[in-house]
């Protein structure tokens, strides 16, 4: 068997070791360096180079991927989606709501159910709310003060 299909099955060893052990990025590294030295093998590469070139590409990816792909791992994502996206939005109530009769709101072009935040007995229609969590299929929600109220502006074309 040709030194390129070795280098070859090792690539593909390593690449299956990463995907199913998740190392923290140490056997992808080797899968890569792995697939440049059956290149250099196909080539026509000693055995001294194809080692030098598994090892100078293992190493040297290391140490240059691993930091950042650890650092992309670690960050939170920037974007909230879903229900969680919702969450500090202000809509208006369009149905008086209490502790204990849900009423509606105006979120985000759509009507939602909603119940009033602890600490809250009653919120009247035409309040302005801001959602402090979502429970299911229904906003929590908690009046806004005065300051907080930003009307609509018209824009001009």
């Amino acid at each position: 068997m040709p030194d390129w299909a070795y280098w070859l099955i090792a690539a593909v060893i390593f690449a299956i070791g990463e995907l199913i052990v998740f190392t923290g990025f140490i056997l992808g590294p080797l899968a890569v360096a792995a697939l440049f030295a059956a290149v250099a093998a196909a080539l026509g590469a000693g055995v001294e180079v194809q080692l030098a070139v598994f090892a100078v590409l293992g190493i040297g990816s290391m140490v240059v991927l691993r930091p950042i792909a650890r650092r992309h791992m670690k960050t939170p994502p920037e974007l909230r989606t879903n229900a969680e996206a919702l969450i500090g939005k202000h809509a208006r109530v369009l149905q008086a709501m209490t502790q204990d009769s849900p009423g509606l709101v105006r979120l985000e072009n759509e009507n939602w159910t909603a119940r009033p935040a602890e600490g809250f007995a009653r919120i009247d229609a035409n309040t302005h709310v801001r959602v402090a969590r979502i429970a299911g299929a229904t906003a929590i929600v908690e009046p806004l003060e005065q300051a907080e109220i930003v009307e609509p502006t018209s824009q001009g074309a």
